[in-house]
């Protein structure tokens, strides 16, 4: 289908608008998410003590952007007397209720300030997946790509939250667009923006560390295929990766310009105790009071924290299980329970299209030199099949299994190529085009009838959002967002008192006042009085109904006694309000 540039860009920005506008909303009535409870604090820490103690399991750059609007808000409170910071090891949770929610600072406002910015790494995905998009398929699948991203319950769930998921999507798809870029004409220029995209990448999120070896055997595969000058290939993999470790460098020089080298030592040492690998510990461990290097040993001090953390795994719910050891069909289905129905739909027609394409290669007799010929052609395209490829199975088998958002890198990559196959697929054949116009427009209404329930969101295939607590809970469906609905939900109906059971960032006490009464998993019932609420997160309610998985030894069970009720509400698909009446 041919459309003018001009119109294209119009509807790109009217899309990426509305994208911002529901964002924002989300974020207004979102209460604070149990990352959120880390990340934001420490990134006040950082821009205003130059110390990185808290949070070092992930790099600054978001928690940054997310500490910079705190400068500007009056009478904040640091927390220096607090044992977050004086004596606890990476006290990141304590911290964080201490300035936000003890130290009688505007949390609310904190948070409103801090979150903003977020919603700057959607707006910089949607350009470059439209640029992408465009360049490599044209103006018709740039904007079906930008349909299925500025309308996506995973994006507008996560993209307004002070969390690395969304970031890390960004600097991936950025750094690969600039280094295939460079690939294609290593000009000095674009070895150099290669390696600050590649640099920004690494500093947004650690499971950008894929990109390092991806990057380098992508170059290996290009110089042997086209048997391009290798000199050119290595000053490109020189200058770039030269260029990012000194943007590394430079960065966390700041985040411990005034962290006393003493304590990086010590708190390095206590985190790094069950590292498996000492050799590794014991150079981040030297290098922590080293001038220069101490910058670097705190950068891969978060390497090795977030490398430990996969392995080890994270005790979670799953599809009437629970366990810490993660299932291998974790991400495949929520891969297909939290994305709409439409963009798997694309996804399936763009894979039919390019199966009806490959056929003809198989009877080509230089198979070799045809096989030269497509990925000289299709080199962008075969970068991003190749990296889907490699964050899948990073991901499947790793035990990390809490939430779709660490699938978040895929799902770009997957939207320009899925638009480029259903654009190829519906060109000049109106019908067909009319159809893929009215499904965009479809992905646009799912995401505007869902707001602002975004965060457990899953399509009709899953159950609907509605059921979507049985798969899976967590980041998948309650993070804690919304709290502050359920303090709105008591006010309505003149409930005096709510015993609580809650899971997310925002502290309960601090919202309910005097109405709060706290509540556990392992508490009796029968301490329950007649006639009394109880909320309790999907999060902590399905942990303590579902049974162990195989294997496990993990108690379960606390929670089986609510089988008996029925919720007299459910605030936004993640906390469940139940009235215990005489004769239950």
């Amino acid at each position: 289908m041919k459309l003018t540039n001009r119109f294209a860009n119009i509807i790109a920005v009217l899309m990426l608008a509305i994208m911002a506008g529901l964002a924002f909303g989300a974020l207004t009535g979102d209460a604070l998410t149990m990352d959120e409870k880390s990340h934001l604090p420490a990134g006040y820490s950082y821009v205003t003590q130059k110390d990185m103690r808290i949070n070092p399991e992930h790099p600054p750059l978001v928690k940054d952007l997310a500490g910079i609007p705190q400068l500007f808000i009056p009478g904040i409170h640091f927390p220096y007397d607090s044992n977050a910071w004086t004596t606890e090891v990476n006290g990141q949770w304590d911290f964080g209720q201490a300035l936000l929610f003890d130290s009688g600072n505007p949390a609310d406002e904190m948070i409103f300030w801090g979150r903003l910015p977020m919603i700057g790494f959607l707006l910089i995905l949607g350009f470059y997946l439209f640029k992408w998009t465009r360049e490599l398929f044209g103006n018709f699948a740039a904007l079906i790509a930008l349909a299925l991203f500025s309308f996506s319950p995973t994006f507008l769930g996560h993209g307004h939250l002070v969390t690395t998921d969304v970031a890390a999507a960004t600097g991936i798809f950025v750094a690969l667009y600039y280094f295939v870029r460079a690939l294609q004409k290593p000009t000095l220029k674009n070895c150099v923006f290669a390696g600050i995209a590649l640099g920004v990448a690494e500093l947004l999120k650690f499971s950008c560390i894929l990109l390092y070896p991806y990057l380098i055997l992508l170059a290996i595969g290009f110089w042997i295929i086209r048997k391009t000058d290798f000199k050119t290939l290595f000053k490109l993999l020189f200058v770039s990766y030269a260029i990012c470790f000194a943007l590394i460098g430079l960065v966390y020089l700041f985040h411990t310009w005034n962290y006393p080298p003493q304590r990086q030592v010590a708190d390095s040492t206590s985190i790094l105790t069950s590292y498996g690998f000492r050799p590794a510990v014991n150079v981040v461990v030297w290098a922590a009071d080293k001038p220069v290097l101490r910058a670097y040993a705190q950068y891969f001090l978060g390497v090795l924290m977030v490398t430990q953390r996969v392995t080890g795994g994270n005790t979670t719910y799953f599809m009437g299980e629970v366990s810490g050891g993660g299932w291998k069909s974790y991400f495949p289905i929520m891969y297909l329970a939290k994305e709409t129905i439409i963009f798997h739909l694309f996804t399936i027609l763009a894979l039919f299209w390019l199966a009806t394409r490959i056929r003809p290669l198989v009877s080509v007799k230089k198979l070799w030199e045809a096989l030269k010929v497509f990925i000289a052609n299709y080199l962008p395209q075969l970068t991003m099949f190749g990296f889907l490829a490699m964050y899948w199975l990073a991901s499947i088998t790793g035990n990390l299994n809490i939430g779709v958002r660490h699938l978040m890198p895929v799902f770009p990559l997957t939207m320009a190529l899925a638009a480029g196959g259903v654009a190829a697929f519906a060109d000049r054949i109106r019908w067909r085009v009319a159809i893929v116009t009215l499904l965009c427009v479809a992905q646009a209404i799912i995401a505007i009838q869902v707001y602002p329930n975004y965060l457990a969101y899953y399509n009709a295939l899953a159950g609907g959002s509605e059921n979507g607590y049985k798969i899976a809970v967590d980041s998948n469906t309650d993070w804690g967002q919304d709290l502050k609905r359920l303090v709105a939900w008591t006010d309505q109906n003149n409930i005096r008192n709510i015993y609580v059971d809650y899971f997310g960032g925002a502290d309960a006490k601090y919202y309910l006042g005097s109405k709060f009464e706290s509540w556990w998993c392992d508490r009796s019932p029968d301490d329950l009085p007649y006639g009394s609420y109880l909320a309790v997160s999907a999060t902590f309610l399905q942990g303590g109904r579902g049974k162990a998985a195989p294997g496990s030894d993990i108690k379960t069970g606390c929670y089986n006694w609510l089988n008996d009720y029925t919720p007299v509400a459910v605030i936004g698909h993640s906390i469940f309000i139940y009235h215990k009446l005489p004769g239950l």
